[in-house]
């Protein structure tokens, strides 16, 4: 009989467990596994900041558990679990009950209010898709509801915005919001200098996580470029509707107070009868164990130690090793070997401040703000193809830079301009036609009998690509204005293997031509025309007529084959065919 795993939980650590599990399952392991969740989807929490902030599109933020699972063997099932019974090795929810052999507990983490007055009343969070949208329309609704009212007091209150909490998600959620104001400002006709943005924190110091420079450098552009009033040593005591009282005396009049001071363990850990540490995570072993041995826990509802007590990190690195530790423990264990001790290594944290600041601290270094502005693109790239392949990153890379929803600046408004495909035909076909025709007309030469590669007549300092010398017909590659590192590699390597060098120029015109007629690998092709052109323009140059060439292939790297072409149905089945390949180690021809 299978033994059926089940993974409580789509967040960063259950999603990891659940595609090391069906890629490291053999067909002898006769496993079954199914991930539950009460969402249909996969949300992307460290970027739900930019939601809120109204800097991309809410679809962003969300990838459909079918998406990640399609071509698996993995189970989707949509529910909310609110009981297990560990004796009997069951899941409850309020309407079925789910078996398991192997349970893994990844249902993550919530807000922890710590008991202070009215701030679960009052205060909003941003730890789901839902609440950042709902933060980013009640910002819109209080700048509407500013531009109307005549009230000074209540006008003061609309527009001042509290961001309660100095930690990562704090501080990027309070720099979009800053960012996002002076778009909001020209648009309602309100004066920046009326709206308030602070940061409160209860610590000496926001970014604890980050070295003191980093930090320092991130409150500085948080003061200084955006305006932020940062509250040091300044712990919230009460909320209410109106106002956040601050532990000093403080009294801020406001209608909105994001809170993001405190995590805790999903509140399904404290009903459950197993083992606690603080913040209600549970408690594991080395493997990610439970006290029920057929049971791990991680993630954020994991309190895996690292040794000297030292808690993991609620962090989305944290959660992707101990979520693949605790898959690959089920599959020893249930082939008879022995478990492996999950060692964590943590390579670093980043801090985004808006699109165009960053702060990072990646194996002890601390990167240049552009180079941890990248950092960040380039770690949600990767995570994003590993789950969903080429598909999520095309469409993360669009989301980030084409349909950006606050202010663009000047060169972000001309390249985020999109422009149907279908106006790219004529250009792609007149390229494609021009470069068979090059490639036809030299296999009529007789580029593939003779060698008709040569360089410079003696000392003669002529730049014609062809000329005829002693009543035979060659062509320069070397003229008075080659580089002399290319002069060497043409005299040294292409003149003398000149047949191979004029056949693989032949076949690469030809291809190129065929390619961009056909609209297939246009963009390889488009890259080739390029590479093609630079090759000539380092030899002998180009003529007059063949400076279009270079234009026109920038042009055609835009996915030009997409219209008309045989790339509007290859790409999507090339990618198709990747993630079915990723998931099962193999290939089929026909997929839908």
């Amino acid at each position: 009989m299978s033994k059926k795993v089940i993974v409580l939980g789509a967040g960063y650590a259950g999603i990891e467990a659940a595609l090391t599990l069906q890629k490291k399952k053999k067909k002898e392991d006769d496993i079954e596994i199914t991930i539950i969740d009460k969402n249909t989807y996969h949300t992307l929490l460290t970027e739900l900041h930019e939601v809120a902030g109204n800097r991309i599109r809410e679809e962003g933020v969300i990838v459909p558990l079918r998406d990640i699972f399609k071509y698996s063997d993995v189970k989707i099932v949509q529910d909310e679990i609110n009981g297990i019974d560990f004796e009997n090795n069951k899941l409850l929810s309020s309407s079925r009950e789910y078996h398991y052999d192997y349970l893994i507990l990844a249902a993550g983490s919530e807000p922890n209010f710590f008991g202070i007055p009215g701030i679960q009343e009052h205060a909003f969070t941003i730890w789901s898709y839902e609440q950042a949208i709902r933060i980013r329309e009640h910002i819109r609704k209080c700048f509407v509801k500013a531009s109307q009212e005549q009230d000074k007091a209540k006008r003061e209150q609309l527009l001042c915005f509290v961001v309660g909490g100095g930690g990562f998600t704090g501080v990027e959620t309070i720099g979009e919001i800053a960012n996002w104001v002076k778009q909001l400002c020209r648009e309602y006709g309100v004066d920046r200098n009326e709206v308030k943005l602070i940061l409160v924190e209860a610590l000496g110091s926001i970014l604890t996580n980050l070295k003191e420079r980093g930090a320092k450098k991130s409150m500085d552009y948080l003061v200084n470029k955006l305006g932020v009033e940062v509250l040091l040593n300044s712990a919230v005591s009460s909320v209410t509707a109106d106002h956040v009282e601050i532990k000093t005396g403080r009294v801020i009049p406001t209608k909105t107070l994001i809170w993001t001071a405190g995590v805790k363990a999903n509140s399904l850990a404290e009903k459950l009868d197993i083992n606690r540490s603080r913040a209600s995570r549970i408690v594991v072993n080395e493997y990610a164990q439970t006290q029920y041995k057929n049971v791990y826990s991680v993630g954020d509802i994991s309190a895996f130690s690292t040794g000297e007590n030292q808690i993991l990190p609620a962090l989305v690195e944290s959660a992707m090793q101990t979520g693949k530790g605790a898959a690959l423990n089920i599959l020893a264990d249930i082939r008879g070997k022995e478990k492996e001790k999950i060692k964590p290594k943590l390579h670093g944290v980043m801090v985004s401040v808006g699109a165009f600041f960053a702060q990072s601290n990646i194996m002890g270094r601390e990167l240049p703000t552009w180079l941890s502005i990248l950092m960040k693109y380039m770690v949600n790239i990767h995570y994003l193809f590993g789950i969903g392949g080429f598909e999520l990153v095309f469409r993360y890379i669009k989301d980030e830079l084409l349909f950006k929803q606050q202010d663009k600046f000047l060169l972000e408004k001309h390249y985020s301009v999109m422009t149907p495909a279908f106006w790219l035909v004529p250009i792609r076909l007149f390229l494609g036609y021009k470069w068979l025709m090059e490639g036809i007309e030299k296999v009529q030469q007789g580029w593939f009998t003779k060698a008709l590669l040569a360089g410079l007549p003696g000392a003669d300092a002529g730049s014609s690509a062809s000329v005829t010398d002693t009543g035979e017909t060659v062509f320069r590659i070397i003229s008075e204005h080659t580089p002399g590192w290319y002069a060497w590699i043409a005299t040294n390597i292409v003149i003398p293997n000149a047949i191979l060098f004029q056949v693989l120029i032949v076949l690469a015109e030809i291809g190129i031509g065929l390619a961009l007629l056909s609209g297939t690998f246009t963009f390889i092709a488009a890259l080739g025309s390029l590479a093609l052109n630079v090759n000539f323009l380092l030899s002998t140059g180009m003529y007059e007529y063949d400076w279009w060439f270079i234009p026109a292939a920038l042009c055609l790297l835009g996915g030009a084959g997409r219209a008309f072409g045989v790339d509007h149905y290859l790409m999507p089945y090339l990618m198709k065919q990747w993630r079915y390949f990723v998931r099962n180690r193999k290939i089929k021809l026909w997929l839908r």
